[in-house]
């Protein structure tokens, strides 16, 4: 086939730079969607407000934002002169979502991880910067990115941040570690296939490897750590329960970790790599499959959250009835399932603290607001499910002086849904006003053309 024309031929230049003025033209000329300027103030006028400090809505609250940062939120908050106004008086808003277990890098692929063999090198980041426009659109300001190919979760934070793409604010793992045939790592597949994984992989054995690998991750800009402290329902070849990485090694991660200001997320099904996750310090137990009494109390004690990623085992289980899952993932799915639905539910009723977690990927992005109604099926209010997702996952995440409540001095994160989600949880399904850094990026249940 013969190649087409190159797009920087002479020819093209003007017509490139007409489209481009007419289109800056069009977005400066539609009231309300330009992007306001340093020291320009918006001011939302909420009929609703779930502003995260507690369990209860405000009424009829104007809150005011100057350069990405809330400056003021109370109901006697006058609107200065020449402010942009968006009208929500008919809505009920609430702080940007949080997910803190998410694959923006990733798409289901039922189990079968051959897919890696198919992949191109940078295709990952492609595919991020779709579900990262699709997770901030459902809401979700902010994640925890828990694992990526090529650093390809670093690079897609990089460009968001830097405004080339829309998406949220992600606090990125970089690769997930473990040890060597564990889950994190390359399994099912015969050794000629590709080269042996190590630490450069985040693939250790022994607590100098584990450390190294921590400081390697770190080095290439990760934001935290997650190692894989038991096997998973989508590796092959791997038990689901028993503990993969030994108190040692778990030790040497965060302790290397927190050194560095570092936090360690585990991914753990089984009770004994819960439990040295627990007792070497992690910040929080992901998936959580199977929990006894003793690390209730314990990681109540030690204040370590948990991270169910209800959505995610149910995904599994459904496939897995269905024949649509890898045959070696669909045993362990079927069999973890049922026990982790029990497991939460004593946690949440233990006291544990919960933090809003979807392992989105597993599914697909953008649907992560489903595990609002999980959770309340498992035992949590409405308000303290919403919690989870704004507040809590704050806390976890470190930053709950900068997010996660509306308040004056965090960051401008807000969303908008029409009704009383404390009422119906399941309206968070379909938010219809997001803004992230002070930019609206959905307006009436429509993208902006800042979300393009």
């Amino acid at each position: 086939m013969r190649p087409g024309p190159s797009l920087s031929c002479q020819p093209l230049r003007p017509f490139r730079f007409s489209l481009a003025a007419v289109l800056l033209v069009a977005l400066l000329a539609v009231p309300g969607l330009a992007q306001t300027g340093e020291g320009e103030v918006v001011a939302i006028r909420a009929g609703q407000l779930f502003d995260g400090t507690g369990e209860t809505l405000r009424e009829r609250v104007v809150i005011l934002v100057r350069d990405g940062v809330i400056q003021a939120v109370g109901p006697e908050v006058e609107v200065p002169a020449g402010a942009q106004v968006e009208d929500l008086s008919e809505w009920t808003v609430l702080p940007g979502l949080m997910d803190m277990h998410t694959h923006l890098n990733s798409d289901p692929a039922g189990g079968f991880a051959e897919s890696r063999f198919r992949q191109f090198p940078g295709e990952a980041a492609l595919v991020g910067a779709k579900n990262a426009r699709l997770t901030l659109l459902a809401g979700f300001t902010t994640v925890r990115n828990a694992g990526a190919s090529e650093f390809a979760d670093i690079a897609l934070k990089r460009q968001i941040e830097a405004g080339h793409l829309p998406g949220p604010r992600i606090f990125a793992a970089g690769k997930g570690l473990g040890i060597t045939g564990g889950h994190c790592d390359r399994t099912g597949f015969r050794p000629d296939l590709g080269t042996e994984t190590g630490i450069e992989d985040g693939i250790f054995n022994g607590p100098e490897e584990a450390r190294a690998a921590v400081r390697y991750q770190i080095k290439y800009g990760a934001d935290l750590i997650k190692t894989c402290a038991t096997a998973g329902v989508l590796s092959a070849g791997t038990e689901i329960g028993p503990a993969q990485v030994t108190p040692a090694e778990l030790e040497a991660m965060v302790e290397t970790a927190t050194m560095l200001n570092r936090r360690v997320m585990a991914h753990a099904h089984g009770i004994e790599g819960i439990r040295n996750a627990v007792r070497a310090g992690v910040a929080s137990i992901d998936h959580g499959a199977v929990l006894d009494d003793g690390i209730l109390a314990e990681m109540r004690e030690r204040g370590t959250w948990l991270v169910p990623t209800i959505m995610a085992f149910e995904w599994v289980f459904e496939a897995a009835e269905a024949g649509t899952l890898a045959p070696w993932s669909a045993v362990k799915a079927l069999e973890i399932t049922p026990v982790a639905r029990e497991s939460h539910r004593r946690a949440i009723a233990a006291g544990v603290p919960i933090a809003f977690g979807t392992d989105a990927g597993v599914f697909p992005h953008g649907t992560n607001a489903d595990e609002f109604r999980l959770l309340v099926e498992a035992g949590m209010t409405p308000a303290r499910a919403i919690l989870a997702a704004t507040r809590n996952a704050a806390d976890l995440l470190g930053v709950l002086d900068e997010g996660g409540t509306i308040e004056a001095g965090k960051w401008a994160d807000l969303i908008a849904v029409r009704g009383n989600p404390l009422d119906d949880v399941e309206l968070l399904k379909e938010v219809g006003f997001v803004m992230k850094d002070g930019v609206v990026y959905k307006r009436d249940g429509v993208p902006t053309p800042f979300a393009w």
